[in-house]
């Protein structure tokens, strides 16, 4: 049986293939305050906006490609049974070839329904005011905007509760509630944190087995891959 592999990745991750965060630049993304892009309110007081913001991230989305940490993730399938957990809302790890993904806060690739939040759609260009999905209510980004339910939380705790190993990569552990994520973590898991700037948070503080690589993913992720497959 294969042994099992948590990986939980961050903005970080995807920063290194050109796609920008907006914890980097103070609370702006693209020149704008996040929650006018990324809350509720900010979708009921200007949706046609929201829209804009996320089109062109779409198309940015579709002019980069999956760095050397995407890939050396998607090299541990050959041995491992590996469930990516990411915060990212790209498809980077899918490009790179993982296979199994839980997305906690949404797809830029995909949109859904206002009013059926069931109803998903695969999603490449542009979406418009008046884009409706079959039901006729206006469709959205796929994405969990602040104040949202996490809705894949629960499926991303189990994956962490079965792992022998879990790599934490490209996130500043203090954002919550994926931050506490590594907590439900088995005592006897082996950690390995890959961060240029590591900051251990509450619950990676416990960790008895924890490894601090402090290096980018694109050099990081790669030395711990090397290492786990040379334990097989």
């Amino acid at each position: 049986m294969m042994k099992k592999i948590a990986v939980l990745s961050g903005a970080g991750v995807s920063a290194e293939s050109g796609i920008k965060t907006f914890r980097d630049a103070g609370g702006l993304w693209e020149g704008h305050d996040v929650m006018e892009v990324a809350s509720p309110d900010g979708w009921r007081r200007n949706p046609a906006l929201v829209l804009d913001f996320y089109n062109q991230r779409r198309r940015q989305l579709l002019t980069v490609e999956p760095n050397a940490a995407h890939l050396a993730i998607a090299q541990l399938e050959q041995y491992f049974d590996v469930t990516v957990i990411t915060q990212n809302v790209d498809d980077l790890h899918e490009r790179a070839g993982s296979t199994h993904i839980i997305h906690l806060h949404g797809e830029l690739r995909k949109s859904r329904s206002t009013r059926y939040p069931q109803m998903i759609y695969d999603c490449d260009g542009d979406i418009l005011l008046g884009d409706l999905c079959e039901k006729g209510a206006q469709l959205r980004p796929h994405i969990v905007w602040f104040g949202e339910m996490v809705p894949m939380l629960e499926p991303a705790a189990e994956a962490v509760e079965l792992a022998e190993t879990v790599i934490i990569v490209g996130t500043s552990m203090q954002v919550y509630p994926a931050a506490g994520l590594v907590g439900f973590a088995p005592p006897f898991a082996r950690i390995y944190y890959v961060d240029p700037n590591p900051s251990i948070n509450y619950e990676l503080s416990l960790m008895g087995n924890l490894r601090v690589i402090a290096e980018p993913a694109t050099t990081g992720i790669p030395k711990v891959v090397e290492e786990l497959m040379a334990r097989q």
